[in-house]
């Protein structure tokens, strides 16, 4: 009947419009998941973002998808005419784009796996500049003798570069003409496949209480640090 489809092209238009506020409404990138359990199951709720998507293709600003969530970002073409804001995360050493490089390529990766890939000491300094930025962060413990932390990126390193996802990561000349790495680099160091997923592999054990407080997350007992 016509009502019907009328009742349903309503419904659609509606769910539309709550899956964009609560994107919109939003700091970061809203997954999926927190978008479905605000709509009635009924709908399929990566067709909406898509739809979406498609009808933001040629605006001022886009809506992107990274990794498993959504968010408004200013066109790319338009970039240029935003001015930066000055408390802007500073630029990153050299070491420090070198050591994200060889993170996300190869994650989960332990420091003495960066360092055997560099070929230099890598300082706890540089990684905790890439954790402060968000961009990098403890996935878990390898089952090796000394059950070194492993390192892995986050959803805000591939919001920060405008990736959808890790398979999104340039190639390896890319890389080098970014400046994401050096001389320094091993004549034989390839760019491997990214992982897909976060989640553990079978040489991982998750991080625990008392991890984290080993690792200065969290002072002994389970509160945050002051």
């Amino acid at each position: 009947m016509v009502e019907d489809s009328d009742d349903e092209v309503r419904a659609e238009t509606e769910a539309e419009r709550i899956a964009e506020a609560l994107v919109f409404a939003s700091a970061q990138p809203v997954s999926e998941s927190f978008i479905a359990d605000r709509l009635p199951r009924t709908f399929n709720v990566r067709a909406i973002m898509l739809r979406l998507k498609e009808q933001y293709a040629h605006r001022g600003v886009n809506l992107v998808q990274v990794d498993d969530a959504w968010a408004f970002r200013t066109a790319a073409d338009l970039s240029f005419v935003i001015r930066r804001d000055e408390n802007e995360t500073k630029k990153l050493s050299r070491a420090a784009l070198e050591v994200l490089a060889i993170i996300a390529y190869h994650q989960p990766v332990t420091r003495a796996e960066i360092e055997d890939i560099r070929g230099v000491q890598t300082s706890r300094g540089t990684i905790d500049v890439l954790m402060e930025a968000g961009w990098v962060r403890f996935r878990g413990r390898r089952r090796t003798p000394g059950r070194p932390v492993t390192l892995g990126t986050t959803r805000d390193f591939l919001d920060h570069f405008g990736l959808e996802e890790l398979r999104d990561l340039p190639g390896l000349e890319e890389l080098k003409g970014a400046g994401l790495l050096s001389g320094r680099i091993p004549a034989n160091f390839n760019v491997p496949s990214p992982m897909m997923s976060d989640e553990l592999t079978e040489d991982e054990d998750p991080i625990t209480q008392l991890d984290l407080e080993e690792l200065g997350l969290l002072a002994p007992g389970g509160g945050s640090e002051d």
